[in-house]
């Protein structure tokens, strides 16, 4: 079973299926709310839990003891835990209450147990009789002990996971007092008469074996209801008990064990915290990586697979759905390099800081297509061939209607003949221009680019609804991912871009992807791209949901599309609609399909010399007004926001088939490695990738050696690139699994290795990092003393 498969199939059987995708790491998550601006960090309410009061008629109680815990209160201390980053300081008092209680009840069942163990029922006993909250005075948990060492204030409850009843154990109600044959006012008779039914006694007695051994035992009393009048059910038979007693049912709510039937030892499930030391952890794992059942989740066994979310309830006005760009205007240098502006970026899902170039006097001349032909002519370039249409309109040439498929064919060529098209291309629009002026068609101004889609507007008719426009509609070529990423060949161009502020730079130490510690083409790079009007950059979110750096060479102007992230789903399910693939497709969405969604809409122009600043997540699509070159680059800015959102998409990544080329694990291990954090939310975030990722590597050791297979050191050189399994392309981390094919060596995760060999003969397993390196740095990294200078925050080693 690939990893994919056992993500839905254990999320499946997880009772926490109905938590929210924004929040999947047992802390308190980025909320989907309306769109930004963001609200700061922290000051949200907390929703209060509701109890189910069941009234009940006064019975005599067995003894408890004080610290007995009720149903009630089991799932108050399973909520605070699973919202222990948003208690108030009375919740979080009575969270420490009950977590006190929740550890002396299992410390008596624990002696309990072991004094059941001495002293075996007799045969022929009856089963121990239920009582309320007790059984056999053994009080309720909701994880059964665990042969663990003492537990710290930050474990957890694990959430159960439940099983269906047979209907047989679902539908016999039990007396709750323990009370003998005599005591009850059933006949020797109706006792015959009931077991006598074809198989009823075998049946009952097999499913409740096998349901009590499951762990997912629930006890729920309710008020006996007599009524003589009702006919007797074929399919559930009841046994009298006096009017005062409560009757139990049984359910699929949250467990207990009964050990005493217990046909088959279980080992228990852990719960995993980031407040264990490495030791801790691998000695916890030891043992669960011999089936070779091991997830390779960066969230958690049993959440839910990652998905779309829901856009925001808010309903918006005509204005709401158009709202006004987020932009600042820079008069000088103090003013790009203020704390204040980052603040604005960020504070945004895409944000306009016009005259930037002005105001740090960047030379744009060294990007410009002269300028590049010069350097380096025969550079490569790769080209999309697109349709050329108005900006807010996006045809379908043989239907002539409106649609979201963006139709692109990809070439290749060189910077010197890209230059030449966007030349020939400039003076024939130029002749055009000229033509039209003379016949009276037209006296806009060529010069302006912006009124270059109106004039173009007649001819880019589709030519079933065109009947005195153009027969065919009008082709152009736009030059797209050039790689300037080399130093030696870029750079004048590269060292130009050491003007930006830190937090804009294509290298800094307080980004991200400066610590992947290789070369990302376009993310850690720089790319450049060679445009004419109407070129096409189609509908997208940046890899892995990173902060993106586009800044207009000129000399024409780009229009830009964007939505919040908050509504990427919303658009995810148009694009489905439409049978466009959201990660895999290319689409161009049409404005009306999404003002009809409640889906707000930035629209602006991005002139020579602007920076635009696309925020974690945000969704965009660009068009080229007139010609122009564009420098793009991602950033990765070191907050929890960013991060969490990164492994959000790498999740969902995996179950969507799409590569994550932000090797998420790698960077998470480099970061742990190059810095200190004091912001607690990112650092709980980072650390629970790493707890993940040792128990992982741990597990798949273990299973390698019981198989036989030989482990070998393989290490890592300087720069090397991460590694990817060569079929589901997912980022394979630490532990190689190596088969020759086509005679090249090709990498494989373990499930695809297990696919093609369950015993795993004919591979070799590599390892780059031995254990003891991981569990150092594991423990190293430690949250770091939050410090007055907000610059201070992140600080290298």
């Amino acid at each position: 079973m690939s990893s994919r498969q056992q993500q839905q199939n254990s999320s499946q059987q997880s009772k926490t299926a109905t938590q929210s995708y924004q929040k999947p790491y047992n802390q308190a998550s980025t909320p989907q709310g309306p769109p930004p601006p963001y609200p700061s960090p922290g000051g949200g309410s907390v929703k209060q839990f509701k109890t189910e009061v069941v009234e009940q008629k006064p019975a005599p109680q067995p003894q408890t003891h004080p610290f007995t815990l009720t149903q009630q209160q089991l799932q108050m201390l399973n909520y605070f835990q699973q919202n222990i980053n948003n208690l108030t300081p009375a919740q979080e008092n009575m969270r420490l209450q009950l977590q006190h209680q929740h550890r002396l009840m299992q410390q008596h069942q624990q002696q309990l147990r072991h004094q059941r163990q001495a002293q075996p029922p007799r045969q022929g006993s009856t089963p121990p009789a239920y009582n309320g909250n007790n059984f056999q005075g053994d009080p309720p948990t909701l994880n059964p002990p665990k042969n663990l060492s003492p537990p710290s204030n930050g474990d957890k409850l694990v959430q159960p996971t439940p099983n269906v009843i047979p209907s047989c154990a679902r539908d016999i109600t039990m007396p709750v007092s323990g009370q003998n044959s005599a005591d009850m006012d059933v006949s020797e008779e109706e006792l015959k008469d009931f077991l006598s039914q074809k198989d009823l006694a075998t049946t009952l007695a097999e499913n409740l074996l096998k349901h009590f051994g499951s762990d997912d035992i629930d006890i729920k009393e309710e008020q006996e209801q007599s009524d003589s009048s009702k006919p007797e059910m074929d399919t559930k038979r009841r046994i009298k008990s006096p009017p005062h007693d409560s009757i139990l049912t049984i359910k699929s709510e949250p467990p207990w064990e009964v050990d005493s039937l217990h046909s088959v030892e279980k080992r228990p499930e852990i719960e995993y915290t980031i407040d264990m030391d490495a030791k801790t952890i691998l000695r916890l794992c030891k043992g669960e990586g011999i089936k070779g059942e091991i997830s390779n989740s960066l969230i958690s066994d049993r959440a839910p697979p990652p998905s779309p979310p829901d856009p925001p309830a808010i309903k918006l006005n005509h204005q709401q759905l158009l709202p006004p760009t987020p932009s600042v205007y820079l008069d000088n240098k103090k003013h790009a390099f203020s704390p204040q502006l980052q603040e604005f970026c960020l504070k945004h899902p895409i944000a306009v800081v016009r005259g930037l170039a002005s105001a740090l006097k960047l030379d744009l001349g060294l990007f410009s297509t002269k300028t590049l032909v010069e350097a380096n002519p025969d550079h490569s370039v790769e080209v999309r061939t697109q349709i050329q249409q108005p900006s807010d309109e996006n045809w379908d040439p043989q239907s002539g209607k409106k649609v979201w498929a963006c139709i692109s064919h990809r070439s290749h060529t060189t910077i010197a003949r890209y230059a030449q098209y966007q030349a020939s291309s400039f003076k024939e629009s130029l002749k055009e221009e000229r033509d039209k002026a003379t016949s009276g068609l037209s006296d806009s101004d060529s010069k302006d680019s912006v009124n270059f889609p109106k004039r173009r507007r007649l001819c880019n008719i589709p030519p079933l609804a065109n009947t005195k426009g153009c027969n065919q509609p009008k082709m152009l070529k736009f030059g797209t991912n050039v790689d300037l990423s080399d130093e030696k060949k870029w750079k004048a161009q590269l060292q130009e871009l050491m003007k930006l502020p830190a937090f804009a730079r294509v290298v800094s130490a307080g980004n991200m992807l400066s610590h992947v510690g290789h070369v990302i083409l376009g993310m850690n790079t720089v790319q450049l791209y060679m445009k004419v009007p109407g070129s096409r950059t189609p509908g997208h979110q940046e890899n892995n949901n990173f902060c993106s750096i586009n800044i207009n060479i000129g000399p024409g102007d780009c229009e830009w599309f964007a939505v919040p992230d908050a509504y990427w789903g919303a658009i995810c399910a148009l694009c489905e609609k439409n049978q466009i693939n959201y990660l895999h497709g290319s689409w161009w969405p049409v404005l009306e399909d999404l003002y009809n969604a409640n889906i707000p809409v930035y629209r602006f122009l991005q002139r020579p010399g602007d920076l635009v600043w696309v925020n974690a997540g945000c969704v965009h699509w660009v068009q080229a007004v007139g010609w122009c070159n564009n420098i793009a680059w991602n950033v990765g800015p070191l907050t929890a926001r960013q991060y969490q959102l990164a492994i959000e998409r790498y999740e969902w990544n995996k179950l969507q088939s799409f590569k994550s080329i932000v090797p998420m694990l790698h960077l998470s291990w480099n970061l742990s490695r190059n810095i200190k954090v004091s912001d607690p939310k990112l650092f709980q975030l980072i650390k629970n990738c790493l707890m993940r990722t040792l128990r992982q590597c741990s597990m798949i050791l273990e299973f390698v050696k019981h198989k036989g297979v030989e482990v070998k050191f393989h290490g890592r050189g300087k720069n090397e690139a991460s590694h990817y399994c060569g079929q589901c392309e997912i980022e394979v981390f630490n532990i190689l699994f190596i088969r020759e094919q086509e005679k090249r060596h090709v990498v494989h995760c373990m499930d695809c290795a297990r696919k093609q060999s369950p015993n795993l003969e004919g591979f070799v397993c590599l390892e780059e990092y031995k254990m003891e390196e991981l569990t150092e740095v594991y423990d190293n990294f430690t949250l770091y003393p939050t410090v007055s200078a907000t610059a201070e925050q992140y600080r290298l080693m």
